[in-house]
């Protein structure tokens, strides 16, 4: 029954419709909204797990870019992965953005994706790859923004991410 009712959000949110309407996705799942709050307190709640796939791929690509033997390389490697996933997932995009999380899987894979960029970050600023300055949550939201920069315009989005994480990725440079 849950995995219905993620089921439908994950179909809603692949037709655009982020807004997640409890009640809609009670009745795209043939349960009650009372089940929908059973099961999920929010719409975040609902949002959250709906990502916590990609979420957790997204550590695995975090800890490869960490144990990149060339720092650099895996810094780009590691923003690439997020853009990438973000662009393809409208709900971890929307997950990623949010300041605070819910979900006690959220959390844990909030925690682990944060150890795992911290391992990039501390290996780039020793290698002189990156400004001092520049923190996880620093990432996190260059990467949104990058986000948000490719889907709000046209043409290709590869070429447009592409040559935005470049810019970003200049930038960090110290």
């Amino acid at each position: 029954m849950r995995a219905r009712m993620v089921e439908a959000a994950r179909a809603r949110i692949t037709a655009g419709d982020l807004d997640l309407p409890m009640n809609a996705i009670a009745k795209d799942a043939g349960v009650g909204v009372g089940t929908m709050y059973r099961h999920f307190a929010s719409r975040q709640a609902l949002l959250e797990t709906v990502a916590a796939d990609h979420y957790a791929a997204l550590i695995d690509e975090a800890r490869a870019a960490a144990e990149n033997p060339d720092a650099a390389a895996g810094l780009s490697d590691l923003l690439r992965a997020v853009l990438r996933c973000q662009l393809t997932d409208a709900a971890l995009a929307e997950v990623m953005a949010l300041p605070r999380h819910e979900c006690p899987e959220t959390l844990e894979l909030g925690s682990r994706l944060t150890a795992e960029s911290r391992r990039v970050l501390e290996r780039a600023r020793e290698a002189g790859a990156i400004r001092p300055d520049v923190t996880g949550d620093d990432i996190r939201r260059l990467t949104c923004g990058v986000r948000y920069a490719v889907a709000s315009g046209e043409g290709d989005p590869t070429a447009a991410a592409d040559r935005y994480l470049d810019v970003v990725l200049r930038g960090l440079r110290p």
